[in-house]
């Protein structure tokens, strides 16, 4: 039986990756997940360490973990390394003594505590003083209604995190409030102030990136744009020896590393150079998901026997191109050679197209409803998603470390 377990990016005030709280489904049987949290926490802790190994899913990152108050009374949490998870105490936890001296003692071995969708009770005191994070979710307690709360939780030493996060002005907002922590998607939304004119350079790259993916584009110009920006051979030697690929001999040469990548490899690769290269200025998170995006595309188009699977890494690749240059979906398609499906699903959410990057979507935000539907509608297999996501990750990581 396959795990569902789906990553949120947490960012700090920079907009840096702090950690990743992992989101979990148990397959097909839970598709609105009904489990008890015990055992969702169980099977999650046993897939994310010693089935797909905790570095693969969260990066290297911390991850957060949900626990319900009996797996902390049974002390779960020290069964995996301290430096590894964030344990997370849910809402519904009572704080009664067997509960409280457990995260004494994990807090007395190393561990940090968060507490999740919190409420200020007064009972909760004694995890207060415990925690090192508390999470507070901004769609249930909205920033205007929580002054005083952020002023007494903060003079404790304690970092807030705001949850749910979903624009640029709820994060500025939290940012000025006295936030530390923030999750939510208001990193891959547009920031769009004003009109604005998309610089010269990063329209050459993004016509570069769009040529890379069209179909007739040409393996010996592919060759001499590498060989023309020392950048670019650089990251490719990177990539090409990079843990993903795990080769016993170093690859050394130029020539060596096209040959070995192919034509279709090395489309890939300027597209990302490219894009990154466009998203300089914007979180890391930003080029990440948009990686993950484009892997996990193409590799559902492999398994449904598509012959376009080129067509649906661009899609993928191409999703947030509007957050990362702070434009509008419709002006960028405007200047881009895309198909008209992609265009479709890029601007109005409309077609077969679409229904494959909303369904990658419901993935990476835990919405299991929603992916199980459109999974059915698709016709996926949707106990093979894990495993394509799994690879879209590590494959996104390792790019992104050149």
């Amino acid at each position: 039986m396959e795990v569902f377990v789906a990553r949120q990016p947490i960012f700090n005030r920079k907009q840096k990756i702090y950690g990743y709280e992992l989101l979990f489904r148990d397959g097909k049987s839970n598709a609105f997940p009904r489990i008890d949290g015990d055992t969702a926490t169980c099977k999650l802790l046993s897939n994310s360490f010693m089935s797909m190994g905790i570095e693969q899913i969260a990066g290297g990152k911390k991850s957060f973990i949900n626990f319900t108050g009996d797996l902390l009374v049974k002390e779960v949490p020290k069964m995996f390394p301290p430096e590894k998870i964030m344990v997370e105490v849910l809402e519904d936890v009572i704080p009664e003594e067997p509960v409280v001296k457990a995260c004494e003692d994990m807090v007395g071995s190393g561990y940090e505590i968060a507490l999740d969708d919190f409420f200020y009770r007064a009972d909760l005191a004694p995890l207060i003083a415990l925690a090192k994070v508390i999470k507070i979710d901004l769609r249930l307690t909205p920033l205007e209604g929580i002054g005083d709360l952020v002023s007494k939780l903060s003079g404790k030493g304690i970092k807030l995190l705001a949850e749910k996060v979903e624009s640029h002005e709820e994060f500025q907002g939290a940012v000025e409030m006295g936030f530390e922590y923030f999750q939510g998607y208001f990193f891959s939304k547009p920031q769009v102030l004003q009109a604005k004119d998309i610089a010269p350079s990063k329209i050459n790259l993004l016509q570069i990136t769009a040529e890379a993916n069209k179909e007739d584009f040409r393996f010996e110009s592919l060759e001499k744009f590498i060989s023309r920006d020392v950048s670019i051979s650089y990251k490719l030697m990177r990539y090409i020896n990079s843990a993903y690929f795990r080769r016993v001999q170093e690859v050394s040469s130029i020539k060596q590393a096209i040959v070995l990548l192919g034509e279709r490899g090395l489309r890939r690769f300027i597209s990302l150079v490219t894009m990154a290269r466009l998203a300089a200025d914007k979180p890391d998170e930003l080029i990440r998901t948009s990686i993950i995006r484009a892997r996990l595309c193409e590799q559902l188009a492999k398994e449904k026997n598509r012959t376009d699977e080129s067509e649906l890494f661009t899609l993928g690749l191409f999703s947030l191109i509007d957050a990362i240059l702070d434009s509008p979906m419709e002006t960028l398609m405007e200047r881009l050679p895309f198909s008209e499906g992609i265009k479709s699903a890029l601007v109005k959410g409309e077609g077969e197209l679409a229904d494959y990057l909303r369904l990658v979507t419901y993935y990476e935000a835990g919405d299991w409803e929603g992916f199980a539907a459109m999974a059915d509608r698709i016709g996926l297999d949707e106990e093979k998603v894990p495993v394509y996501y799994l690879d879209a990750v590590g494959w996104a990581d390792s790019y992104h470390g050149i």
